[in-house]
Order: structure tokens, then sequence, then C-alpha cells
């Protein structure tokens, strides 16, 4: 008798929020949260990193790691060689793959704690990182070497404050706990050759920021 199949902790997480809309949305069938939606955020976010996609002679290919309800991928996959959108929530793939076609974009529905990640030359991980726990955030940094380029954004406290408080996957981040991830930091300790801050959109409220780094390995 084969034993059941162990429960995938994150996986229903993920889906549970958009089910339930933890994120808001409800007149939407997926919605990724206000950080994928709100003009003030996404705008700045969307004209830099465009930019940057543009900088190259010859288009990039890009992995679009937690690609979410992909209203902000929308806008990159043109200005790329090809564009790879992967989230761990399998009915959100199978909407976009249906409202999004293209012949350089593909969708594929993986955990990238745990799965291979397809070859790349960069990686968008765009306020992913924030909501997992350092187990899985460690999994997937440890993958991130073999890539040239990273574009990560993360929520991150105001001013100072005590990276890589670990937390259990979910809804929320490390803000509350005046935390937020730094993957160069312990427990991650990523190797990179540069840093550069492509843009930083302060939340009212003292919510914190969203800061947008670019890495290049």
């Amino acid at each position: 008798m084969s034993k059941p199949k162990k429960p995938w902790p994150t996986k229903d997480a993920m889906t549970q929020i958009y089910d339930l809309h933890l994120w808001g949305g409800n007149d939407h069938d997926f919605y990724s949260g206000e950080g994928s939606h709100d003009p003030e955020i996404i705008n700045p976010y969307i004209e830099v990193v465009t930019h940057f996609f543009k900088s190259f002679s010859k288009p990039i290919t890009v992995c679009d790691l937690g690609c979410g309800d992909f209203n902000i991928g929308k806008h990159f996959y043109k200005h790329t060689k090809n564009y790879i959108a992967i989230d761990i929530v399998e009915p959100l793939i199978t909407r976009n793959q249906v409202k999004f076609q293209a012949e350089n974009l593909t969708f594929n529905c993986l955990d990238i704690t745990k799965d291979e990640l397809p070859k790349a030359d960069c990686i968008v991980l765009r306020q992913v990182l924030q909501h997992l726990s350092n187990t899985e955030i460690e999994r997937i940094v440890k993958k991130l070497k073999h890539y040239k380029y990273i574009l990560l954004t993360e929520h991150i406290p105001k001013g100072d404050f005590t990276a890589n408080i670990d937390i259990i996957s979910g809804q929320g981040n490390r803000t509350k706990k005046q935390s937020g991830v730094d993957i160069l930091k312990s427990p991650f300790g990523l190797n990179i050759t540069s840093k550069t801050i492509l843009n930083s959109h302060v939340l009212k409220n003292n919510k914190g920021q969203i800061v947008t780094t670019l890495f290049k390995i």
C-alpha cells in the first residue's frame, strides 16, 4: 500500500490566497494584490525594468518566478527573446495560458523551491521571497547563482531593520517584525559582482517601502 502524499503547504497557502481573495480584488478571477495593480507602485517599476530589458543589443531570455496574475509581466515579454512565467498555483497558470499568448511567452506551474528552474539570462523575483520561510528562500537562492542577472523586488521596512527574521510561508511578510529579506546576508549569502537599486517606493501610513534591486552574478 502506497504512502499518502505529503501536503504541499506553500502551494496550498498560495492557492487559498487566490481562492479567498486575501489580497483583495473580489471582482477579479485572480488578483495578486495592490502591489501588482496600484499605478503609483507599478508604473515606475515597469518603466525601469522595461528600460533594462531594452538596453540589450540582443534580447535576453527572462524567467519570472512567481508571475502571479501577470498584470506586470504582460508589459515585459515583448522586449525579450523568451519570457518564461512561473507560478505555484495551477489554476492561475491555466488562466494565464489562455489570457496571454505570444510565440516567445511560456507559462509553467512549478514549485520554485523544489523543482528545477528553466535556463535563462535573467531572473525576475517580484515580491515573492517576502512571503516565504527562510528554508524555502535558501533553496531558491542556491539556484540563483546560475543566472547572469537577478531583478529582485522586496517589501521591506523603511530605515534600519533586522534582515531575514524567519516566518511561516503564507500571505504576510516580515515587516511587522521590523524585518525584510536580504539575500546577501545570513543565512542566504548570495555572491554577486554588483548591486544597483533601480526603484524604491515608500508606502503610505508607515508601511515600509518596496525596493527593486538589480544584482549581477
